[in-house]
């Protein structure tokens, strides 16, 4: 699959879940009938956050990058791949009224779903894009705080991810991310399964490259934490981790 390919399965299979529903972020042969809020709760969302905006949760995470991104008040955030915007309403409850959240997502009935429940749940603080985080509908220097829930690994050229994103923060900004990165390469096979892809295996690099891609781009990365218990919980032992960190223009 080259790169074109892999965004219109994506655009397909997101854009079903948005209108159908979703569990959890793998195929359902690894995840079984687990519900979106069992899987948000075992990534570390309380039970108050996952029935805050129910709509907007789909299960679709590998952690809660909301829980360590250290939001203030008055911050103008931007969550890369924002699905029916369940972490940029927890974002948008903790920079208040005086802050922002962007959320950008290439898929339109996601937008349209997260557009939807900021009306229904008002949050005027909050505002969606249609836009590829490969290429991000925002100014240079603009943004204060970058963060991203299991979506990079989606991204064909993750490259481009990391350059525009620091492209976008303001000078000493920062980017919070969850994301699944690969602990050992995958057979080929694996790498062209459709589920997989977007299930964020398929599309994931090994550990080393996506920390190097980062540094590459301009950051300084701290590793906060290393999920590799999400293997067995919801992809079926694959060689896989939910990577947790923080990087620093």
């Amino acid at each position: 699959m080259d790169a074109d390919e892999k965004k219109k399965i994506i655009k397909l299979k997101y854009g079903e879940i948005a209108t159908v529903g979703g569990s959890c972020c793998c195929s359902s042969e690894c995840c079984g009938d687990i519900s979106a809020e069992e899987v948000s709760k075992s990534l570390g969302y309380s039970g108050k956050e996952v029935s805050s905006v129910p709509e907007a949760n789909l299960g679709l995470g590998c952690g809660n990058p909301t829980a360590f991104a250290e939001l203030k008040e008055g911050d103008l955030v931007l969550d890369l791949g924002s699905g029916a915007g369940f972490d940029s309403f927890l974002a948008a409850q903790k920079v208040g009224n005086t802050g922002k959240v962007i959320g950008v997502d290439m898929t339109g009935e996601m937008v349209e779903k997260a557009r939807a429940n900021a009306l229904k749940y008002g949050y005027p603080n909050v505002e969606f894009r249609l836009g590829d985080i490969e290429a991000l509908p925002l100014e240079a220097g603009s943004v204060d705080v970058i963060i991203s829930n299991c979506v990079i690994n989606l991204a064909p050229d993750k490259e481009k991810v990391f350059r525009e994103a620091f492209r976008v923060l303001k000078p000493g900004g920062r980017m919070y991310i969850s994301d699944m990165v690969l602990l050992a390469e995958l057979p080929e096979d694996l790498r062209e399964n459709e589920e997989l892809l977007v299930g964020c295996v398929a599309g994931a690099v090994l550990k080393e490259e996506y920390l190097g891609l980062l540094k590459d781009a301009g950051f300084a990365v701290e590793i906060l934490e290393e999920d590799s218990g999400i293997s067995d919980r919801q992809y079926g032992g694959l060689p896989v981790e939910s990577l947790k960190l923080k990087a620093l223009k």
